[in-house]
């Protein structure tokens, strides 16, 4: 033979190309008609050539395995033993197909019993997968030997692509198809063959239904998967509080419940969740129940948060509705689910109906001749006598009485019995029944409508016989709305640590004092650990965090623990998945509107102008909110509405203030402009709006002053501003500065825990090249960490901007 010289890209091209199409379309993805991969649908076929029914006895699995892997699948007996067993657990399949006998697995990810100690037979539902095989109604093909004939596809009654899903990865496309509810689908196939168009069968699928219950979190990801055919949904646990505890009964599909016990108690000595003080796995056969046990005092809900975020017990499921359409792999919605099953069930009744039709007219073809045979009894038995043969016999019957050789055949093959009387009337019977049965499948081949409402009540039968209650529930949104009910929205105070640690407290707890006066304690702090921010809002408010690093995390405010004076807070890694990164800055949120803005400034002068609704969709892990140069960091953010006069403060005493409109809107991902040029060592404290007669500026030491805005000349950003207090000999550097009215109240914390709440009105007012008044009396080594304002009857301002104080600096 001539030698072909091919490039060897090419033949490496070609060679990938077919073994990814093999793996697609014979192995990986499953079809779209009968939902199954070939793996499945090869276990039920030999199961059924096996006479291996619901109603029959078990048989062991690895006769089954055997049958399967040495017929119609050459890929190892332990993967089609791995699909086998799955198809009879009833925690991975919404509606088991397999009747399983012995030690099938568990849901704590214990393996199966092998396959010579199990036994199977199939389940009722899995037959109706079979139904009208030998009709005719699908196509057969040569088996990877070429010695035996296998379906290409099961002439399947039950929508089995939405009803179990399946999941799977090819070569460059992976499927994941969710569970749902046959009832549900089954609506939704009646409904399509009504006419009912995408919006209709939406309502009637409201989501997936997953074997092992729990709840999906919002319908975004539902919509979003049923009309593209992608979406993510959010799956948790299903938990009841019972003396205090946690007790999860129900746990998110394909979640290893042992796992899962590993992941929390791993969280907890770690230190990632505080609160739990034991767990038990008290399950058993009839159902499952993990007991969570609280430390005294601990929050519930707050240890459920902080379970959700850390471990399993809330997950992510990526939907993928990807299967082969005509051989091809291809993306679908939900309407297009449904309306290729259809589809394929009125082929799969078209080409029954045909095969009946002709069973029934070959049947009524002999029944004519039996008719005249029997009319003409006697002729016929003299001619069969005097016949040398059959073939002679057939001949004579043929060119007598017009009949065909089938007719003859049957003749001569005919029963003495049939003479009788009541058989020569069976017969007649049977003759009208033909012909009636005929008229009635040419009626129904003749009208696409007929074999449409065959399909329907086809669906409307396995509906009735095999639909069951939904077990997963569909959340609204977010199910903190149910929790908020039961929180009052009072004004509440967060502190924030140097060392990470959070809590709110009910406002009343902190009296009005004197200037001056030492404070009561604000909390209790670890060693080395200090207040470093505190802010006034509401329960109901949103918590947008800010990090060193530009990202942006959301948190309502009634899920930050609550604590008393003297607690010291949780952690906020706890709540948040902040990856290593620090909260430098934080803000309060009613809603996302249009129109408003998030200032937002960098320790090295950067200031850049958000739109607030591009913070709207809060995720897991975070957002970018600004890109920093390197060795910077986010300090400060406020909320705008895009025309206030800001004023950014620094470290050394100097500030400067400036129209907004000099800070140009961009993109979360920019970088932003120069609002301050910095002299040497010398850092930004924060950033304020100049919306209020005075600014309140205080230092380390326990010093402070307001003086008026007008003092603060309106320059050109980017400047290197002017002199707003003396930092030298007993004020120390800057904490904070913000603008405050004369009826607002000052809330200050100390590096030791102490809280000091007075009257802006008892600051004085002084110019802006001065030392100040005393505002807190501090104990040796003790350190102002951070100071709000807010007014009484409003429940105060709403941004925090971490303090520039560090251990290094004597604190």
């Amino acid at each position: 033979m001539p030698i072909i010289d091919i490039p060897i890209e090419e033949d490496m091209k070609k060679s990938y190309l077919d073994y990814a199409m093999s793996v697609i379309v014979s192995r990986a993805l499953p079809d779209v008609r009968d939902g199954l991969k070939p793996v499945h649908r090869r276990i039920l076929f030999s199961m059924h050539e096996l006479n291996n029914y619901h109603d029959k006895p078990y048989k062991k699995s690895a006769r089954v395995v055997g049958e399967v892997l040495g017929k119609y699948h050459p890929h190892g007996d332990v993967a089609i033993y791995d699909s086998l067993v799955r198809m009879a657990q009833p925690f991975s399949l919404r509606y088991v197909l397999v009747d399983g006998q012995g030690n099938f697995g568990s849901v704590d990810g214990d393996s199966a019993a092998a396959m010579r100690y199990t036994e199977v037979r199939m389940k009722a539902i899995a037959e109706e997968y079979l139904q009208d095989l030998e009709k005719e109604t699908v196509s057969f093909v040569p088996n990877f030997d070429g010695t035996l004939k296998e379906p290409t596809v099961l002439p399947c009654k039950i929508p089995s692509l939405l009803v179990n899903g399946s999941a799977g990865i090819a070569v460059g496309m992976a499927t994941n198809v969710p569970p749902h509810n046959l009832g549900e689908v089954a609506d939704a196939v009646i409904a399509y063959i009504d006419g009912a168009d995408e919006e209709k069968l939406l309502a009637l699928v409201p989501g997936p239904d997953f074997p092992t219950g729990g709840f999906i979190v919002g319908n975004y990801g539902i919509i979003s998967a049923y009309k593209t055919g992608k979406g993510i949904i959010k799956i948790r646990a299903k938990t009841e509080m019972d003396d205090g505890d946690i007790v999860v009964t129900e746990i998110p599909y394909q979640v290893n419940k042992t796992m899962l016990i590993e992941q929390i108690v791993t969280a907890v000595r770690d230190k990632r969740i505080e609160g739990i003080g034991g767990l038990q796995d008290l399950s058993d056969k009839d159902g499952m129940c993990v007991r969570i046990e609280l430390k005294r005092g601990e929050d519930p809900e707050v240890v459920l948060q902080q379970l959700y975020a850390h471990t399993e017990l809330e997950k992510s499921f990526g939907i993928i509705n990807l299967a082969l359409v005509d051989g091809k792999p291809k993306l679908l919605t939900l309407f297009e689910m449904v309306s290729e099953f259809v589809k394929f069930r009125k082929e799969i009744i078209t080409k029954r109906s045909q095969f009946e039709l002709e069973k029934a007219r070959d049947r009524l073809h002999i029944l004519q001749g039996l008719v005249i045979a029997l009319q003409n009894i006697d002729a016929i038995v003299a001619m069969l006598k005097k016949s040398r043969n059959a073939e002679d016999a057939r001949l004579a019957m043929g060119q007598v009485y017009g009949l065909s050789e089938k007719q003859a055949a049957a003749i001569l093959d005919m029963k003495l019995q049939k003479l009788t009387g009541m058989e020569r009337e069976g017969i007649d019977a049977e003759h009208k029944e033909r012909e009636e049965e005929i008229k009635l499948l040419e009626t129904l081949l003749g009208d696409e409508k007929k074999i449409l409402d065959v399909v329907k009540k086809e669906t409307e039968t396995v509906r009735a016989r095999f639909s069951d209650a939904r077990r997963t529930v569909i959340l609204p949104e977010s199910d903190e709305r149910a929790i908020e009910d039961l929180i009052p929205d009072d004004k509440v105070v967060v502190s924030f640590s140097a060392k990470g640690y959070i809590k709110r407290v009910s406002l009343d707890e902190y009296k009005n004092q004197k200037r001056g006066g030492l404070g009561v304690i604000g909390a209790e702090t670890v060693e080395d650990d200090y207040i470093e921010d505190i802010i006034v809002t509401t329960n109901h408010k949103y918590m947008l965090f800010f990090t060193d690093a530009g990202k942006v995390h959301w948190l309502k405010t009634f899920m930050i623990p609550e604590g008393g004076r003297y607690s010291k807070g949780k952690p906020v890694v706890n709540l948040l998945e902040l990856g290593g990164e620090k909260v430098t800055a934080w803000i309060a949120v009613d809603e996302f509107k249009e129109g408003e803005y998030l200032i937002m400034t960098t320790r090295k002068g950067i200031a850049a102008k958000k739109r607030l609704a591009e913070f709207s969709r809060p995720r897991k892990g975070g957002i970018i909110a600004i890109t920093l140069k390197e060795g910077d960091h986010l300090i400060d953010v406020k909320k705008t509405d895009g025309k206030q006069t800001l004023l950014i403060g620094t470290k050394e005493g100097m500030a400067i203030q400036f129209n907004e409109e000099e800070v140009r809107e961009t993109g979360r991902s920019s970088m932003g402009v120069i609002g301050i040029r910095l002299g040497k060592g010398d850092e930004v404290v924060s950033c304020t709006i100049c919306n209020k007669p005075h600014i309140l500026t205080i230092t380390e030491n326990g010093y402070g002053k307001r003086t008026e805005v007008g003092e603060y000349r309106v320059q050109g950003r980017g400047g290197q501003g002017i002199i707003n207090i003396k930092t030298e000999g007993r004020n120390g550097k800057v904490v904070n500065v913000r603008s405050v009215s004369e009826d607002e109240e000052v809330i200050v914390a100390s590096s030791s825990g102490r809280i000091v709440r007075l009257s802006a009105s008892e600051i004085s007012i002084i110019g802006r090249n001065t030392m100040g008044v005393r505002i807190a009396k501090l104990k040796e080594n003790e350190k102002v960490s951070s100071f709000t304002a807010m007014k009484p009857e409003e429940g105060g301002q709403e941004e925090g901007t971490l303090s520039s104080l560090s251990k290094e600096e004597g604190v």
